[in-house]
């Protein structure tokens, strides 16, 4: 992938799983990773279900894609989302995808995005089926993206007992802290969280209610945290220690 297209971003949309109430919050995740080149919503429009997408599609430049249902049952707008995917896969201008949708139907399309070497972004609500998620180099749920605003929807900050509690969170962290310590036990963040992204696409800190990684850590009070000092002193690095080591 040359640097030319590193940062450039086909944004693929299944109206008919994705809510329009996310779109700013969305395409700002978005804009953390790269830049939407392409932007494209998929749906039949024709049909007064998707009237809430129509209202936000011009406000944030997204073209829609006419899709008629041809059959009863069948999703005609995942094969046309494929097809598109494809062709802009063959371009060779683009260095990521982002897939927005909670169907599994797009799990043989993000391997095969992946297998070119291209980055596959997944967005979709925490009913997305697990192959899905999987298939992504990383997957956000829509979830975390809601205002916060509204507290009904809001996820609520989890403490250190329910944090403690959850086995597989902690086997996870635990699992790339001691992947990413040197001999003396100490790992640094930054390695940190790029081993839990290898082992788990979906990791969130936000999943859990805390907006970074470095405070998800801190509140399990599993682990020891040692700010070290950077370069001139000015800016500093987190470092950590399971507790089991001490």
């Amino acid at each position: 992938m040359s640097d030319s297209t590193a940062y450039k971003l086909a944004v693929l949309i299944d109206a008919d799983n994705a809510q329009p109430s996310i779109i700013e919050e969305l395409l700002a995740e978005i804009a953390k990773y790269g830049t939407a080149n392409v932007k494209r919503i998929y749906g039949d429009w024709t049909g007064s279900h998707l009237k809430g997408w129509k209202e936000v599609l011009l406000k944030h430049s997204i073209q829609p894609i006419q899709q008629f249902r041809y059959t009863v049952g069948k999703n005609a707008t995942d094969t046309a989302m494929i097809i598109d995917a494809m062709d802009l896969l063959y371009t060779n201008k683009f260095g990521g995808f982002c897939i927005v949708s909670s169907d599994s139907d797009f799990t043989k399309l993000a391997s095969r995005i992946r297998e070119s070497g291209l980055v596959v972004y997944g967005f979709g609500e925490k009913k997305t089926p697990e192959a899905f998620v999987s298939a992504c180099d990383k997957f956000i749920y829509t979830e975390v993206l809601i205002s916060k605003e509204d507290d009904r929807q809001s996820i609520k900050q989890k403490s250190a007992n329910e944090l403690k509690q959850n086995t597989k969170l902690v086997n996870l962290l635990r699992n790339a802290v001691e992947a990413s310590s040197d001999d003396s036990g100490w790992a640094h963040l930054a390695p940190v969280g790029s081993n839990i992204a290898k082992q788990a696409p979906d990791f969130d800190p936000r999943n859990y209610g805390y907006k970074k990684l470095g405070e998800l850590i801190a509140a399990t009070k599993l682990f020891e945290t040692e700010a070290r000092p950077v370069g001139d002193g000015q800016s500093k690095a987190i470092y950590l220690m399971d507790k089991r080591k001490k």
